[in-house]
């Protein structure tokens, strides 16, 4: 049994020098559609054809080609993070809140990829 319960959406998180220019090269190249774009913390989401699958694109001045985070939703932050954490899993420091938006912890498989948990604050 797992120890983490996972919800129904799964985010790939990219990053981007531009987000708004990459939004619109997603929605005309491949047909995603913009959700929203939150620019007081540079980020923007995009709609994939995959129900529950959303590209997320953080926008940084040196923006890193081809490392792509999976973020995966959990309907509570503290009790998945704490199961993980129980058992050993590494986290790459504390849980950040961006209040009414979303609460995120990044942590790492075996390998050292990091991995996310997100959970949604907006509802």
């Amino acid at each position: 049994m797992a120890l983490v319960s996972l919800n129904n959406t799964i985010t790939f998180a990219i990053s981007v020098s531009d987000r708004h220019a990459s939004a619109k090269w997603y929605e005309e190249k491949l047909g995603f559609e913009p959700l929203y774009h939150a620019d007081e913390v540079g980020w923007s989401e995009m709609k994939t054809m995959t129900e529950g699958v959303t590209l997320g694109l953080g926008e940084q001045g040196e923006p890193n080609p081809g490392n792509s985070v999976p973020v995966f939703g959990v309907d509570d932050m503290d009790t998945a993070r704490s199961a993980l954490e129980g058992a050993g899993v590494k986290f790459d420091g504390d849980t950040m809140v961006v209040e009414g938006m979303v609460k995120t912890a990044t942590f790492f498989d075996p390998d050292n990829n990091a991995l996310m948990l997100a959970e949604d604050l907006t509802s």
